[in-house]
């Protein structure tokens, strides 16, 4: 199924972030690919993000498009990134995929990983101030 881009219903992807995109499809030579914007259970805040090239949607994903690139989320995943957005930043200490989420009540310090209201008593999750976070 392909979705309309909503930002109350699905994620948005920035410009920038569309620019590294299509530059990482034709770098790896895979034009055809889309990103999959994933969530899984880790972290030291208890969920992270996660992102990868893929050739195709699986079975019940949620197919977006926007400028030409696909992404692909799993249900599961959407729950918990409905309204956000993939951007790309580029720093003085390197640029990188962030995700902008507002449904997280609190994230690590380098924004990989996070917490919302529904897994914020997520257990085996190591803290930020306690050497868990890897960022």
């Amino acid at each position: 199924m392909t979705d309309v881009l909503d930002p109350t219903t699905t994620i948005q992807i920035t410009e920038t972030a569309v620019t590294m995109v299509r530059n990482l499809l034709t770098e790896k030579n895979v034009p055809d690919y889309g990103l999959r914007v994933f969530v899984a259970g880790g972290g030291c805040s208890g969920l992270q993000y996660g992102m990868a090239l893929e050739a195709e949607a699986r079975e019940y994903d949620h197919v977006l498009e926007q400028d030409g690139i696909k992404i692909f989320v799993d249900p599961t995943s959407m729950m918990y990134l409905t309204g956000a957005t993939v951007d790309y930043v580029d720093s003085l200490m390197g640029g990188g995929f962030k995700i902008d989420n507002p449904n997280a009540v609190s994230s690590c310090g380098c924004g990989s990983s996070f917490k919302t209201d529904d897994s914020a008593g997520a257990s085996g999750a190591a803290s930020c101030g306690t050497g868990g976070c890897s960022c």
